[in-house]
């Protein structure tokens, strides 16, 4: 493995960030010829150039931005280490790391983890929330950066332990003039002869109401692709689609937008939520503690 400086990886960073050396010498308190000096070194370590300087300043070549790309997320992740270190010194006895599907974080599992942090035995616990797609997370908690993965629980666990937590209902969101706001409940098929706000393809959800228009021998055509439950029920109030959406969610956005919500028949709309951990999580207390919690919330 390369000896990589941390110290010059950061000034470089840093002239990347002001676009040239100059600049980013004074914000670092140090003489440009350092700079220079520290990133040729850098790149003899490495074998390749990093920088193009020109009479304009200096930027990074396509190397040297994908050098770039690793050093924000090397300096993130130190700084999360700093915080983690010093919130124990401030009194913090435990640390969760949960990571959880979009689904999960815009149903019910905010409230959940709000509501163990309020209890008072549990004041001195720290707990961080990231989204990750569903195999993201599992390898998330498979490879111990994680503590906690909350998804599906059709999701394939590779060996992970997994316990249920929350189970929601899946239904189809239109505009309240839509040719179907007039239905009580709907299969999914019917909603096929309709163009539909979907989620990126790389989420649970995508893929699931692709296999069930499969098995009806139909396709779903897309009039957009959103990122996020919000961005869907924003475009479904514009009259411009319909979109699969967990009823829980659509109850906020129901009172805000002119928005129905007709609840999906078919077996698959019935969701159920795990939650996955290793074994190695059992041996801490904070942990177990909100684990224990949240699978008292099973539903």
């Amino acid at each position: 493995m390369r000896d990589l400086d941390l110290k010059s990886l950061r000034l470089f960073a840093a002239v990347c960030d002001n676009g040239n050396i100059k600049d980013a010498a004074l914000q670092e308190h140090i003489e440009p010829s350092a700079i220079s000096k520290r990133i040729a070194q850098l790149e003899d370590v490495l074998g390749i150039q990093l920088l193009v300087r020109g009479r304009m300043g200096a930027e990074p070549t396509p190397a040297g931005q994908t050098l770039l790309e690793h050093i924000r997320t090397l300096m993130f992740t130190l700084q999360r280490i700093e915080g983690d270190i010093d919130s124990f010194k401030g009194g913090i006895k435990g640390h969760v790391r949960l990571v959880a599907s979009a689904s999960a974080i815009a149903e019910s599992l905010l409230d959940d983890v709000a509501a163990f942090m309020r209890l008072p035995e549990n004041r001195d616990i720290k707990v961080d929330i990231e989204e990750h797609l569903s195999i993201d997370l599992i390898r998330a908690v498979s490879s111990g950066s994680a503590s906690l993965g909350v998804c599906w629980d059709t999701a394939g666990f590779e060996g992970l332990e997994h316990v249920p937590y929350r189970s929601d209902q899946l239904a189809l969101a239109v505009h309240n003039e839509h040719p179907l706001a007039k239905k009580k409940t709907l299969k999914f098929a019917q909603t096929l002869a309709f163009e539909h706000v979907g989620l990126s393809p790389h989420t649970a959800v995508y893929r699931l109401l692709q296999k069930a228009a499969a098995q009806d021998g139909k396709t779903i055509v897309y009039r957009s692709v959103v990122s996020n439950f919000d961005a869907a029920f924003r475009v479904v109030a514009a009259n411009l689609g319909v979109s699969v959406v967990p009823i829980q969610v659509g109850a906020t956005y129901q009172r805000m937008f002119p928005v129905t919500l007709i609840p999906l028949t078919d077996t698959w709309a019935k969701r159920n939520f795990a939650i996955c951990f290793s074994e190695t999580v059992k041996h801490q207390p904070a942990v177990m503690r909100l684990l224990e919690f949240l699978q008292a919330k099973r539903s």
